[in-house]
């Protein structure tokens, strides 16, 4: 009873996924006269059922039966679309290859894979209901930004496995494995931040573009926004609380790269990061509340979503950094980490924070890599509140320094009080 009880749950889950991808092509095509609808709820739930039962019975006469039965669905099918095109002219071919993967994915509940099926059901039932959509998305792609996806491919999928991993040069401090698998996660993230701001565009107002922003680059976010807010005082407190939410987002995401690399890292990082978040995300609030007005996110955008020398350059900063915290480490102690540490933080927090945390998987003291990364994001808040003040002009700028400057002792007070 138990095994006919097992038999009855992969013939069901066969027929919901039968039933779910029906019901989507049956939705679209509710308005064609009886008779002219092909492949909709009952056909695809049918196709669904079949499947399962070829899965089950494939148990018993093995997967070549199964296969067979695959190839007949191809062959009547591929007669379904060669009349309808001969009829109708109609060349599109989705339905029918939705019913192939239907019943694959039935064959595969069948066989007892019912997760895997009931997985593959709900995603061909989105893709397949979200084509408006994908179109539109695909419509408003630019050539710049399919090559900087492929890019992106490039540098993780293709090289990454190819690079060793193991440490060389001074200390074996130098591993290439690492150090280009940290240039793809900081890579992917601004990737994904870039396409964040192009996908939500401007009429999500300023909120959107500066978190967003400051997910692809605070510094480059701060820039921006200060220019346009130069000699616009009426703009200033948009423009500011804008600068202070991408420099806030700037906290999380590095609790999130270190915590990715070494989870040991996130009781130590917790509490600073996220006073010094709170104080800032407080100072942006504050500033935005009761202001008006949108700003065009292709103020924000760079001009390419992932430049390859960009990635090239981060690279070598980052092999530069690691070899100079471990010279400096061995030479000089923490204190050598913490010099290290600030002279980072005038141009990157990234690099040495990956540095810092990587370091602390080894010899590195959890505290002293705490302190360090602190010291790095404190010494670049320091540098933002000042490049808006420079560019952006009194008005803008005080209103960013202020709040960073509060952001900067609080953090420094905690982490070194807690070291």
């Amino acid at each position: 009873m138990d095994r006919e009880l097992e038999w009855a749950v992969r013939l069901l889950v066969a027929l919901a996924v039968g039933a779910l991808v029906g019901l989507e092509r049956g939705w679209k095509a509710r308005d064609a006269e009886e008779g002219e609808r092909e492949l909709g709820l009952r056909t695809l739930a049918v196709i669904g059922l079949l499947g399962g039962v070829c899965g089950l019975l494939s148990d018993q006469l093995g997967e070549l039966f199964l296969g067979l039965v695959f190839i007949g669905m191809v062959v009547l099918l591929a007669v379904i679309y060669r009349t309808k095109v001969a009829e109708r002219g109609d060349i599109g071919a989705t339905t029918q290859f939705a019913a192939l993967l239907t019943f694959a994915l039935a064959a595969l509940a069948g066989r007892g894979h019912l997760v895997i099926a009931a997985a593959g059901g709900v995603v061909t039932a989105l893709l397949l209901g979200y084509k408006g959509r994908l179109h539109d998305w695909l419509g408003r792609l630019e050539r710049r930004e399919l090559e900087a996806a492929i890019q992106l491919l490039l540098i993780s999928v293709v090289l990454l496995p190819l690079l060793p991993d193991r440490g060389y040069g001074p200390w074996e401090a130098l591993n290439p494995y690492v150090i280009w698998w940290m240039v793809v996660l900081i890579a992917a993230i601004s990737f994904v931040g870039y396409f964040a701001i192009r996908i939500v565009g401007a009429r999500a107002g300023t909120l959107a573009t500066a978190v967003f922003g400051g997910l692809a680059s605070s510094t480059a976010t701060t820039l921006s926004l200060s220019r346009i807010g130069r000699g616009k005082r009426s703009a200033a407190p948009l423009l500011a609380g804008g600068i202070l939410l991408a420099c806030g987002t700037m906290f999380p995401r590095m609790v999130l790269v270190a915590t990715v690399i070494h989870p040991a890292l996130f009781a130590p990082l917790l509490w600073p990061a996220a006073v010094m978040a709170a104080v800032i995300y407080g100072g942006a609030l504050l500033m935005m509340f009761g202001s008006t007005g949108d700003l065009d996110s292709d103020d924000v955008l760079p001009r390419n979503p992932l430049e390859l020398g960009s990635a090239l350059t981060f690279g070598a900063l980052l092999a530069a950094v690691m070899l100079a915290g471990k010279a400096l480490a061995e030479w000089f102690g923490d204190l050598g980490i913490y010099v290290l540490a600030a002279a980072s933080g005038i141009a990157d927090v990234d690099a040495i924070t990956l540095s810092l945390t990587k370091m602390s998987q080894q010899d590195l003291a959890l505290e002293v890599a705490a302190v360090g990364i602190v010291i790095a994001a404190s010494v670049n808040s320091l540098v933002k509140a000042g490049l808006a003040v420079g560019v952006g002009g009194r008005a803008l700028g005080w209103r960013v320094a202020v709040p960073m400057l509060i952001a900067v002792i609080a953090g420094l007070a905690i982490v070194l009080f807690r070291a």
